[in-house]
């Protein structure tokens, strides 16, 4: 296998060749990177690469597997990982795509120690828009990170550094959080598979409660086995408050089990609630009907429903929450001055949201839910895009004030933003690619702490469309 081909092989198969002995940690490194000082330049998907400290890391790990460690307990052993920046990696700043921050983490978020736990190797970290506030990934400090398949285009946003670094083959999978798509975004404007799990399946500590409850931890990779893989390995340990019921069964179980599940009944929604800034682009819901279309020959129900998401779009329950949350995490850098005039105004929005407010938002979210899944009482799943448009154009928003860019920002969000508020799992799924090259994608929403049903189907898509072979023509 050469070295292009190791870099797009993704996690799972990576970690059979390291574990049978047919490739070395160091080895695998070393091509990620060669290919992230040669190629990154173009894409901007890195905010540091800790080069020396993987290397050590990567000749530990091939000291394990002399030493015969069971595969069992490091089932990622010697894989390389990025971490998005606003996950804590000791001895590392956490950026979150400013310079406002202060002191170098002093420990790793608990997701860090358990990839390190399951033997992974931390390469680098990936760079985000300020404060990981909207869906392109674009900063006066940072720069601009760009999308591998159309380096016009962005990659999304928030884990936009993430998603570029796995679409162009600079790393195997990388962390990311979703806290109003911000996985599942970047995932489908890079054509890679996204899950945001039920809220607390992945601990966030030391950041508990991010955005107040709206964000959660999870990964970008090129597989649904991958992102399956992913999560079996870091499933244990002490969970944050709060965190839901395990899964009934592993999710690489979930993710094998599709041919054997009985056929879904799956609803279908492309509405929105009436918008000046937001419609549904051919390319988008073309994607969505076709995708439609599979299933049904797959043999699963599928049945056109209107989902009942009220007046507004992104809802205030999710906009309130959003809002305020971004003003805490101002307030606890060490230099909040130093964020960009735009960002400080959105803070200082958020800061005249009392915290009287935002009980009330939350003590809403169950009625919230209840009229949101109305749709999910008598189906198993939700298919709908993920976003609207295509990936926007780099710079859409360069030069505007903080109104401009948050309605920019909120017109992207109507699919994926629901989500955050009711907590439950949805993932967004390549679908083939626009005339223009760009990827497509749809979203899948399960139901409360199902998972499973999301990887089953997800598997079956790509079993029947696979998507991880294509690869970045300019990054290939």
């Amino acid at each position: 296998m050469d070295a292009a081909d190791l870099a797009f092989a993704g996690i799972a198969r990576q970690a059979e060749l390291i574990a049978s002995g047919e490739l070395s940690a160091r080895d695998l490194l070393e091509v990620y990177l060669e290919r992230i000082q040669r190629l990154d330049p173009q894409l901007n998907a890195f905010r540091v690469v800790l080069g020396e400290r993987a290397r050590m890391e990567a000749d530990q790990a091939d000291a394990r597997r002399k030493a015969g460690s069971p595969p069992a307990r490091r089932p990622l052993l010697g894989v390389p990982f990025a971490v998005k920046d606003d996950i804590d990696v000791a001895g590392e700043v956490t950026g979150v795509g400013t310079n406002a921050y202060g002191e170098p983490a002093r420990e790793d978020a608990e997701v860090v120690r358990r990839l390190r736990a399951a033997g992974a190797v931390i390469v680098g970290k990936t760079n985000v828009p300020e404060l990981c506030a909207f869906p392109w990934t674009e900063s006066s400090t940072r720069g601009v990170t760009r999308n591998p398949w159309n380096i016009g285009h962005t990659p999304g946003g928030s884990s936009g550094g993430t998603a570029a670094a796995v679409a162009a083959g600079l790393v195997g999978a990388a962390l990311g959080s979703d806290g109003g798509g911000s996985i599942r975004f970047p995932a489908a404007y890079c054509g890679l598979f996204g899950l945001k799990t039920q809220r607390g399946r992945v601990p966030m500590a030391p950041h508990v409660d991010a955005w107040h409850g709206l964000s959660v931890n999870g990964v970008l990779t090129r597989s649904v086995g991958d992102t399956a893989l992913f999560h079996d390995a870091i499933a244990e340990g002490p969970a944050d408050p709060g965190a839901p019921i395990p899964p009934p069964v592993s999710f690489l179980e979930a993710a094998t089990s599709g041919a054997d599940r009985a056929p879904l009944r799956i609803a279908l929604s492309t509405n929105l609630p009436p918008s000046p800034l937001t419609r549904l682009h051919p390319e988008n819901g073309a994607a969505v009907q076709e995708t439609a279309q599979l299933l049904r020959s797959l043999g699963h129900e599928v049945r056109e429903v209107e989902v009942d998401h009220g007046p507004l779009a992104p809802p205030p329950e999710f906009t309130v929450r959003y809002l305020r949350g971004l003003h805490d995490e101002a307030v606890a850098l060490a230099h909040p001055e130093r964020l960009e005039r735009r960002m400080r105004n959105v803070t200082l929005v958020g800061g005249l949201l009392p915290a009287s407010l935002v009980g009330w938002m939350r003590a809403r979210e169950a009625a919230y839910e209840a009229r949101l899944n109305s749709v999910l009482a008598d189906h198993d799943v939700l298919l709908s895009p993920v976003t609207p448009a295509p990936a926007p154009r780099i710079g859409a928003c360069e030069g505007r004030g903080w109104l401009w860019t948050t309605a920019v920002a909120a017109a992207t969000v109507p699919y994926a933003a629901p989500w955050n508020v009711t907590g439950q799992p949805a993932c967004s799924v390549p679908a083939g690619f626009a005339a223009d090259g760009l990827p497509r994608a749809v979203q899948l929403v399960g139901r409360a702490n199902d998972e499973a049903t999301l990887l089953s189907l997800a598997a079956q898509i790509e079993a029947e469309r696979p998507w991880a072979e294509r690869r970045p023509e300019q990054f290939s």
